[in-house]
């Protein structure tokens, strides 16, 4: 039996705090700057203090925080890289002066955290990022482990004691559940976090933790419902959605992507060069995203984070942008992304695809039915990129002119239309259009080749080099129709 199916005793802040104050090899210095000073009292308040806190800081002043660990790039406090330039500067004074002394028998860990919370006019976004390095035995090298947080609370003060319970539970887990990855997350919102915090980033590094994939850390977020969201740049690594989009222009691509097709590939194409012409480029604020949903697997229980692993190395292999969410409705994907100040935002949607939003049916959940689900997603700065799509019945292009629409909502659709919130994506590639990604598995489990036919050359080499998707196997992968272009 493995760890994470074993009930484990959840300690409460106090207990946990003392249970590392009274082992004698852990030993180490807190640095809290901005709003989050709450961890180290919890430590002080817990007793025995003495035997861990070699050090506290709490530099609030910005001047003093530069002398203390330099200046910030672009000036921002509450960023990964000033978190690092304090783990660097603490750590290594820890070692500098406690070493020699006690280096043979003692697992030094220096603490950190840059955090704003919500300001009295409750205006602003409260987040920060906190971290720790750590030994795990004497005279090692450490291991990092950096978390980025936002605060959901609606008072400063909760928020700080929010942010004294993750820290004591942070440490707590370095030390005691380092082993097993998807405990060590769960174990970050124990003692009632869940509805308070949100992890949006989590990076584990170090000698010790050599066998963890941050990649798979960060879909386990979103499998955890610990964040809506998780995005990878275009090289593979994780990273805080206000890092990636903060003021940008966005593309947006839904899609199962597996594989991705000729047909993904020419929306992205088409939809880029639309996008160019519309709002223009400048390669310091526009993004371009693929996103794939958990929330339908989750739903028929057929969820795998490897598969969607190997669908993330595809995209980014093709130089794309990842967003993972948990989000089903279109709506929802709209109206997450407002948080970020996005300048624009642009759905590249299939017609076929646009044919079931249409549908009053996927809405009646709401209180303002359709119309609810359409206010907030065309709301603000967002348009439809609409790819044509080929009916299965008559193989007729489908397009913004001849989209079948029910009655009621006929006149919905026609104010969509005229106001420009709907866009028709005209130089696209007629010939691949039957090229879905369920064919394609059905192609490869059937072991036939024209399989290769339907998608990028990368993307079948990928596919037989690490034998994805049943390639190279007599097991029968599932097909599913979600999400046609």
């Amino acid at each position: 039996m493995t760890q994470n199916n074993i009930e484990r005793e959840v300690f409460d802040t106090n207990r946990k705090a003392l249970f590392i104050n009274l082992d004698e090899t852990i030993y180490g210095s807190f640095a809290e700057i901005g709003a989050g000073q709450e961890v180290a009292r919890c430590f002080f308040q817990s007793g025995g203090a003495s035997g861990t806190v070699a050090k506290t800081i709490s530099a609030y002043d910005m001047i003093f925080s530069d002398t203390l660990y330099g200046k910030t790039p672009k000036g921002r406090y509450v960023s990964e890289s000033r978190l690092m330039q304090m783990l660097d500067i603490e750590y290594d004074n820890l070692i500098k002066l406690l070493k020699d002394k006690r280096g043979s028998d003692t697992r030094f860990f220096a603490f950190a955290n840059t955090v704003t919370t919500i300001n009295y006019q409750k205006t602003n976004e409260a987040h920060g990022w906190v971290g720790v390095r750590f030994q795990l035995k004497p005279n090692t090298k450490p291991n990092d482990v950096v978390l980025h947080v936002k605060l959901h609370e609606n008072d400063a003060l909760l928020q700080q004691k929010t942010l004294g319970i993750l820290g004591v539970n942070l440490i707590y887990a370095c030390y005691y559940n380092y082993q097993y990855p998807n405990s060590f997350l769960k174990s970050l919102v124990e003692l009632n976090l869940e509805d308070r915090i949100e992890i949006d980033m989590i990076s584990m590094h170090g000698p010790d933790l050599d066998y963890v994939d941050n990649r798979l850390l960060a879909v386990q977020l979103v499998k955890n419902n610990m964040t809506a969201v998780t995005m990878f740049d275009r090289y593979g690594n994780v990273k805080p959605p206000s890092e990636l989009l903060y003021k940008k222009n966005v593309m947006l691509l839904r899609g199962s992507f597996r594989p991705i097709t000729y047909v993904g590939f020419d929306m992205l194409k088409s939809g880029f060069s639309l996008f160019k012409k519309e709002i223009g480029f400048d390669r310091e604020n526009t993004i371009v995203l693929c996103e794939m949903t958990l929330k339908n697997l989750m739903e028929e229980g057929v969820f795998d984070e490897r598969d969607f692993l190997d669908r993330v190395d595809i995209l980014c292999g093709m130089g794309q942008n990842v967003m993972i969410t948990n989000f089903k409705e279109f709506y929802k994907i709209s109206n997450w992304f407002r948080k970020y100040k996005i300048q624009n935002i642009r759905l590249v949607i299939g017609a076929l695809t646009f044919q079931k939003i249409l549908e009053k049916k996927f809405y009646t959940h709401l209180k303002g039915g359709i119309l609810e689900a359409f206010g907030r997603l065309f709301a603000d700065n967002l348009k439809v990129y609409l790819y044509p799509g080929r009916q299965k019945e008559t193989h007729n292009i489908l397009t913004s002119k001849n989209m079948p629409v029910e009655d009621d909502v006929r006149f919905l659709y026609q104010h969509l239309l005229k106001s420009g919130l709907i866009i028709d994506i005209k130089n696209y590639r007629k010939e691949i259009l039957p090229f879905f990604s369920y064919k394609v598995l059905a192609k490869l489990n059937a072991n036939d080749p024209d399989w290769e036919n339907m998608v990028p050359k990368y993307v079948s080499s990928f596919i037989k080099n690490k034998n994805l998707f049943g390639y190279g196997s007599k097991k029968k992968e599932p097909v599913t129709k979600h999400e046609k272009p």
